[in-house]
């Protein structure tokens, strides 16, 4: 049994954050996530995708907010348990929750924070016959690692942002590079679409439209396509095939633990500290819905820090914090470690 103050599910950039904020607290959490590594979807779907709207960073890769986040939170030595999918939930006679994983591992805590972002995700798959026959045999729905492609043949099939952006980097990677759609229009970022199409122009990427990919040829893995271009069909040679339509969300075994749900979202108190129909259960970040929700980062950011001081004074009610800013307290780590507040700024303060 693994105890903690809070437990997480979900180890994206807000249940990162979180430990941080409890960790000013003095409260120490252990985060779950089905996913091998932490950082969420910043991690798995798109670790090299540029981030706009983190404050004091006009751009910053998704990969590198992750490693920074886990980087502020070391100090406060949260546990993890990766690979696993939070399963059931019990509510126990002194008010705490047991949380057992698909794999039997189970979690006490009196506080639950629910930051699985959009829930789990299943690729949506074209409607191509077999396909299954050749995934993870030349068939991705997710790059993962861009060298992987390294020097190889590569089609790409979607519109949006995904498809695009990938097409783009792809192309100082694989030996060739094929983007089809099955209409002249994408719906992707307007930059994004003109320089896949200043790439067209110097016969760095083959653009494809309107036209859809119709079967994969290959006896185990994948050695062409067929494609189907204003009723005509014909073969593309390649090494892969990845069709970026998107990701379907859903909230898995969450959505029966007894919880408010709206939309695949989970209803919250938003004019207090995002706590949800069970007391000591709160869900911040894309995974919550109240009026005016905007599915953001720094507004998960936020949530994750006011959801921390209602999780102190469930856990300790006789207790009052004086909220102190780090600019004069410093950052104090479990281990002891500390860093200090710069001297001017105290006493400045003072």
């Amino acid at each position: 049994m693994i105890k903690t103050d809070i437990l997480i599910i979900g180890a994206g950039p807000t249940g990162l954050f979180t430990v941080f904020e409890a960790g000013l607290l003095k409260l120490k959490c252990h985060l779950i996530d089905a996913l091998p590594q932490p950082g969420g979807q910043c991690a798995e779907i798109y670790p090299k995708k540029p981030i706009y709207d983190i404050p004091a960073f006009p751009e910053i890769l998704a990969g590198d907010l992750v490693n920074n986040l886990m980087q502020q939170i070391e100090p406060f030595q949260p546990g993890f348990t990766l690979g696993e999918r939070a399963e059931t939930i019990e509510k126990q006679e002194d008010g705490s929750f047991i949380v057992t994983t698909d794999k039997g591992t189970q979690h006490q805590a009196p506080i639950v924070a629910i930051a699985g972002g959009l829930g789990s995700f299943e690729p949506r798959k074209p409607l191509i016959p077999n396909i299954e026959k050749y995934e993870d045999h030349g068939v991705e729905y997710i790059i993962r690692d861009p060298e992987f492609y390294r020097n190889k043949e590569v089609v790409i099939a979607g519109g949006g942002d995904s498809a695009l952006d990938w097409s783009i980097f792809l192309t100082d990677i694989a030996k060739s590079v094929t983007l089809i759609h099955r209409r002249n229009e994408f719906r992707g970022a307007l930059d994004s679409v003109e320089k896949v199409q200043e790439l067209k122009n110097l016969g760095k990427i083959d653009v494809i439209t309107p036209a859809e990919v119709i079967d994969i040829i290959g006896e185990s893995n994948v050695e062409a396509v067929s494609i189907e271009k204003n009723g005509e069909v014909f073969q593309k040679k390649c090494d892969h095939f990845i069709p970026l339509f998107g990701l379907a969300p859903k909230l898995g075994p969450i959505a029966d633990w007894g919880l408010e749900i709206e939309k695949n979202a989970i209803k919250v108190d938003n004019t207090l500290d995002y706590q949800t129909n069970i007391p000591g259960i709160y869900a911040i970040g894309d995974v919550n819905t109240y009026p005016g929700k905007l599915k953001l980062i720094l507004c998960g950011f936020h949530e994750a820090t006011l959801m921390c001081q209602s999780a102190y004074q469930r856990i300790f009610p006789n207790k009052r914090y004086v909220m102190k800013y780090t600019t004069v307290g410093g950052v104090e780590g479990f281990d002891g470690s500390k860093k200090e507040a710069p001297k001017a700024v105290v006493k400045a303060i003072d």
